[in-house]
């Protein structure tokens, strides 16, 4: 029985997915925006007909894997490097304004010091899962909006990664390691530099390997097993599973066996990424925005409050571009918070920093964020373009 019912969860998730998607690009939107509402509309919000369990969230993770994987894949290392500085300047704005905005707002609002300092962490994410898949679907991957969203949000993880080992540090002892925080830096960095520069000298044994294999689905095999690999290195060294899988994507990208790589991945990619976004939607219950409930007022301008914060520390950001770009571009697509606001707040919730009504203001966050991000992405590009 319990078999039974996880298909039929899988067949209304890729039903709703694909039937919305394909809406939304009809109506010339990105097809994630209708994948993330297609879960609104069968999570608790309105029908309830899905509900989150850990094994529904492993395969939206998987997805969440494979995509950064193929953004990595699509992407030039060496426009990454070209656009380097304004990606730090970029990331750096993205991380300090929505910290500082979202504390004085949680302090205003008579939150307390603790959860308004983890609060305003909590804004400084970004979800490259999300921008990347609206600005592939806009053609717009290898500008250079593009390659400075890509590589701020990479930076966010890493500096979003060291404030929450600060936030999780004063929880639980009530002061700061700072040993602690920079270990932590420390191994994000090193992660990427050396997994990069290892991946690249060694590719070429990935593709001779390859080359001498001739049982079925031998390059997919491997090529999976080679971004689970990085992914579990960079879990392993306190890094989101995400960096590693990336970074993965950046080392065959220069392999002979690039081309293949892609074509072959694809096809598991897109079998597993809609169940990602469509559970960012079913995570939001729209029941706590109920103004009609009074139980609800304090929850409602705490939400209202973050939302503006969080919109408006990501346009910021965008100004930090130097040189060619669109900075409203750049400023829009550091807006989502998706996975990654996600496992914050799940975090703040199970340290119990914050409480269940602000972890419920958080997820409103997090939601609208990823869903006005595609919208207005695919606006300011209609009408202003992207640098080549």
């Amino acid at each position: 029985m319990e078999l039974q019912h996880f298909l039929l969860t899988l067949l209304i998730i890729y039903v709703a997915a694909k039937a919305a998607g394909e809406m939304a690009a009809r109506l010339g939107q990105s097809a994630v925006l209708g994948e993330l509402l297609a879960g609104i509309v069968i999570g608790p919000s309105v029908f309830d007909l899905v509900q989150e369990t850990e094994t529904l969230k492993l395969l939206g993770q998987i997805g969440v894997i494979l995509l950064l994987f193929e953004v990595g894949l699509e992407s030039d290392l060496h426009a990454f490097l070209r656009v380097g500085p304004s990606a730090v300047i970029v990331a750096t704005i993205g991380v300090a304004v929505p910290f500082a905005l979202g504390y004085a707002v949680s302090v205003l609002l008579d939150v307390g010091h603790l959860p308004g300092i983890f609060m305003g962490a909590t804004l400084t994410a970004t979800s490259v899962a999300i921008s990347a898949r609206v600005l592939t679907d806009l053609g717009r991957l290898h500008s250079r909006e593009g390659n400075i969203i890509l590589g701020a949000a990479v930076i966010d993880d890493i500096f979003g990664l060291v404030i929450l080992s600060v936030l999780v540090d004063l929880a639980k002892t009530g002061a700061i390691s700072w040993l602690g925080v920079a270990k932590t830096a420390t191994l994000a960095v090193g992660f990427l530099v050396v997994a990069v520069i290892l991946g690249i000298r060694y590719s070429p044994l990935f593709s001779r390997v390859v080359n001498r294999m001739h049982t079925r689905g031998a390059l997919v095999a491997l090529t999976l097993a080679f971004v689970l690999l990085l992914s579990s290195l960079a879990e392993a060294v306190g890094l989101a599973a995400i960096v590693g899988a990336f970074a993965a994507g950046l080392v065959l990208a220069r392999s002979e066996q690039h081309a293949h790589v892609e074509e072959r991945t694809k096809p598991v990619t897109e079998a597993f990424v809609p169940i990602f976004f469509v559970l960012v939607g079913v995570a939001a219950d729209l029941h706590a925005l109920n103004p009609v409930d009074p139980g609800n007022q304090s929850v409602l301008l705490l939400t209202g409050g973050l939302l503006v914060t969080a919109i408006v520390g990501k346009i910021v950001a965008g100004w930090g571009v130097l040189g060619k770009g669109n900075r409203w571009v750049v400023g829009i697509g550091m807006l989502p918070r998706g996975e990654v606001g996600l496992i914050f707040a799940g975090i703040g919730l199970s340290s119990q920093i914050i409480s269940k009504a602000q972890y419920g203001a958080i997820l409103v966050v997090v939601v609208v964020t990823t869903l006005v991000a595609p919208i207005l992405l695919k606006w300011i590009i209609s009408r202003h373009g992207a640098t080549p």
